[in-house]
């Protein structure tokens, strides 16, 4: 697999608290010029975005980021105000406590109704594997696979570890054949993300490969 097919699967990314416009405005034009999926960006810079690229890729944002534990009343207003943004793409992050708690109704109520509000928009439904046990993986799996979600999702990046082979694999194993699989966080470069790939994955998220991509050109 070579580096620009790896890069068509990459959300390329930028979500640090501090990222100011200026970095935006070069990630959607490093994306442009990489070929990236599309940028995953805040939600304050979603409609500004939008009106910069103007239709040329689609733009991800997140919703209950980082830690997953805002009502579904908010992650719902927030997917809502996204789009009218001119979000293409939402990751949402689940509520750990409730997986912990065993209310998997409740998170499959919660993905549904974020679901609903996307409507025809990619949904990615962020589990935060580090922070999981194996059970609560392969059950996270079966719910996101009820839910109507579009992809399950490793991680947000801003917890204790990101995407690992096992647990891309362990997806690939218990997910529905109609669920893609995002691997994000602490990916390393083109080798580690052909890696996840080969194991399942369809998307990346990270903005790794492009300053590598970057790095080289210099």
């Amino acid at each position: 697999m070579n580096k620009a097919e790896i890069l068509k699967m990459t959300d390329h990314t930028r979500l640090k608290p501090e990222a100011t416009w200026e970095e935006i405005r070069s990630l959607c034009d490093d994306g442009l010029q990489f070929g990236t999926a599309s940028v995953c960006i805040p939600p304050s810079y979603v409609k500004q975005a939008a009106a910069y690229l103007n239709g040329k890729m689609p733009i991800g944002t997140v919703i209950g980021f980082p830690n997953g534990y805002s009502t579904t009343a908010v992650k719902v207003f927030e997917t809502q105000d996204a789009i009218a943004n001119g979000a293409d793409e939402i990751d949402m992050v689940i509520n750990i406590g409730w997986l912990k708690d065993k209310r998997y109704d409740d998170i499959l109520a919660e993905i549904k109704a974020v679901k609903a509000a996307c409507g025809d928009r990619i949904l990615k439904v962020i589990i935060e594997t580090f922070l999981l046990t194996e059970e609560e993986k392969i059950k996270m799996c079966e719910i996101v696979s009820e839910s109507g979600a579009d992809f399950i999702k490793t991680s947000t990046g801003f917890s204790k570890g990101g995407a690992t082979a096992a647990d891309i694999k362990l997806m690939a194993e218990h997910v529905a054949p109609h669920v893609k699989i995002k691997a994000s966080g602490g990916i390393a470069g083109f080798a580690n993300a052909e890696e996840l790939i080969s194991l399942g994955a369809s998307r990346l998220g990270t903005s790794r490969l492009v300053k590598k991509m970057k790095n080289e050109d210099k």
